[in-house]
């Protein structure tokens, strides 16, 4: 019992394609004629003879009702036979007895038609693709001597950055228009839509993917048409300072006054604030120095001034500015500044130099400001102590100062040179340009 309820599942797919699926409609005559009979298998093979795939299809016709037994290669075949059985006049119904075959050969055979098929057609079309194929490649090798070419894109292009982003455009049309005229050649155009279409969704995932590149990327390129810096010049970005070496495609590179790489995104580089100290020559430089409280603090001013301009590295114009900033517990404190000419002069040296020589003047004028001292006093030993005349002993003043020393911008200079033998060893990854214009 349970073996034949096996061979039942087995089947039942098979009896279930049995089922007539299109089932003629209309009046069935009351007469039983033979040679209708006759005439409608007759023209069932005749049909089926004319159709591939029906070759193992047996017809017979009883009454009206057509029987369909054999073998097709796929299910479709037989469920289109119900259907085609239908359309003819005079069948009242149909038995469709046919399965799908087992016959390995059979079933091979078809796939190896069509092969076969398909390998002829290839041969016939390759001398076509052969011509689109010569086709594409002498448009894409024009594309690329075109581009190769020095002008008109140097002459169009503010700097080697964007002459080389027009070439890479100029490649691309060219690639594409040749891409166009090869398929138009096999009668392929239609593929271009879905070529384009499928590398239009894979160029966004690859643009989300890759978003903080291609940032820098746009960023390079706003930053080498606006050259905010030049080359050694003294900049300060995001908070790290240093000479500039070269700007690539990706950062920003400086040299730290401690000899060290900086390498800045240029996205970053590029909504920053950039404070260039060597865009201008003048440089000015403060410092601050505290007095006794009981100076006469116009004549400390007036001291200093003269300090100041008496160093030769200090420009006159702009002038040397004192003032008093602050008044404090012990002293008062007053801010100086002077100006130098940073391209012979190193601001860090000369401010050193103005601060030695500016308070050795206050001291020697006995207005430098007092150590902060404390006195503690015990007053009943005061009191029994005998008074005691005390006389001010006389005060050694400070010797002279030594003589105004060297200030000039050695340091500066010899960075200068590093970041030169820097960028000639990679000139070509460098995106600025001496001779472009500043914004």
């Amino acid at each position: 019992m349970r073996l034949f309820a096996l061979i039942l599942c087995l089947f039942l797919p098979f009896a279930a394609l049995a089922q007539s699926v299109d089932q003629p409609n209309g009046t069935i005559a009351i007469e039983d004629n033979a040679s209708a009979d006759a005439a409608i298998a007759t023209r069932i093979r005749d049909i089926l003879g004319e159709l591939e795939g029906y070759e193992d299809i047996s017809v017979t016709v009883s009454s009206g009702i057509v029987t369909l037994r054999g073998t097709t290669l796929d299910t479709a075949t037989a469920v289109r036979l119900s259907e085609l059985v239908g359309r003819v006049e005079g069948v009242v119904a149909i038995e469709n007895e046919v399965f799908e075959t087992t016959d390995v050969a059979r079933r091979l055979n078809p796939a190896v038609d069509r092969f076969k098929a398909r390998a002829v057609q290839l041969v016939a079309f390759l001398p076509l693709a052969l011509i689109a194929l010569g086709v594409f490649v002498l448009i894409v090798f024009a594309g690329f001597f075109i581009a190769r070419l020095r002008q008109p894109w140097d002459r169009l292009s503010p700097n080697a950055f964007i002459a080389d982003i027009y070439r890479q455009i100029l490649r691309l049309l060219f690639v594409i228009g040749g891409l166009v005229v090869a398929l138009d050649i096999v009668g392929a155009t239609a593929l271009l839509s879905g070529i384009l279409g499928a590398a239009g969704i894979v160029g966004l995932a690859i643009g989300f993917a890759v978003r903080d590149t291609v940032e820098n990327f746009i960023a390079s390129i706003m930053l080498s048409i606006r050259q905010p810096f030049r080359p050694n010049d003294t900049v300060e970005i995001n908070g790290d300072t240093g000479k500039v070496i070269r700007l690539t495609s990706r950062a920003t590179i400086l040299l730290s006054f401690d000899g060290n790489h900086i390498r800045i995104p240029n996205a970053t580089v590029f909504k920053s604030r950039i404070v260039n100290f060597s865009r201008n020559a003048e440089r000015r430089f403060t410092f601050a120095l505290c007095v006794a409280s009981d100076t006469d603090l116009d004549a400390a001013r007036q001291l200093a001034l003269q300090t100041l301009n008496d160093l030769p590295f200090v420009l006159n114009s702009p002038e040397v500015s004192v003032w008093v900033e602050s008044v404090d517990d012990f002293w008062i404190t007053l801010m100086m500044a002077a100006w130098i000419d940073q391209n012979e002069t190193s601001i860090v040296l000369a401010r050193s130099e103005a601060i030695r020589l500016t308070q050795a003047a206050l001291d020697g004028a006995d207005m430098a400001a007092p150590v902060p001292s404390y006195r503690i006093e015990n007053l009943p030993e005061i009191l029994k102590a005998p008074a005691e005349t005390s006389t001010k002993s006389e005060q050694t003043r400070p010797p002279a100062p030594a003589p105004v020393q060297d200030v000039d911008a050695t340091a500066d200079k010899e960075l200068e040179k590093i970041v030169d033998q820097e960028r000639a060893e990679l000139a070509r990854r460098d995106l600025l340009n001496m001779n472009a214009s500043e914004e």
